[in-house]
């Protein structure tokens, strides 16, 4: 059996919950890049365009727009459906550990790399019901493990707590260089 569409039968498609809130979302994102592209990606004079710094930068954001834009065409021209608070409430509930990294960042300066992630750690641990003994240990030995490994195996350089400097003069010198 043959079909026949119009064109616009062709790209209709069916409103998702939440797809409204991520199209407008994507759309705002895409014309707030484009703004900051000149301070961003710069043009030489004297150059060829495809030889530009700001060249591909400027086609990623023009088809973050255009493809924006259309999506968001797309989804004003689809039936609603309902559920979208729900949908929205989903996405808005992993916010959570981006407020949990947010806090641990905070900590780090104040208390020190070793202290905040194993705080971090037992925290994300509880948090996501891992609430025995056993896994709470694990969380502490995964977190040791981290800063052993980052700050001492590869030397990566993260600035000492102030907690530190309450340490005996033994003992703060070792602390601040490996935990």
């Amino acid at each position: 059996m043959k079909q026949v569409f119009s064109f616009l039968a062709m790209f209709r498609r069916d409103r998702r919950p939440g797809d409204l809130v991520f199209a407008v979302g994507f759309f705002v994102f895409a014309v707030a890049v484009v703004l900051v592209l000149p301070q961003q990606a710069t043009f030489l004079p004297g150059r060829a365009l495809i030889t530009q710094p700001g060249f591909w930068p400027a086609i990623g954001a023009a088809m973050m727009l255009l493809f924006g834009a259309v999506h968001l065409l797309g989804t004003l021209n689809a039936p609603r459906l309902p559920g979208r608070l729900r949908e929205v409430m989903v996405w808005a509930r992993s916010l959570e550990f981006v407020v949990w990294f947010i806090l641990y960042v905070l900590a780090v300066p104040r208390l020190g790399y070793l202290p905040s992630t194993v705080l971090l750690a037992v925290l994300l641990g509880a948090r996501l019901g891992y609430r025995s003994p056993r896994t709470l240990a694990a969380s502490v030995l995964f977190a040791v493990a981290v800063v052993l490994v980052f700050r001492t195996g590869l030397g990566v350089h993260v600035p000492a707590g102030e907690i530190y400097s309450h340490l005996p003069d033994a003992i703060r010198t070792f602390a601040m260089t490996h935990f």
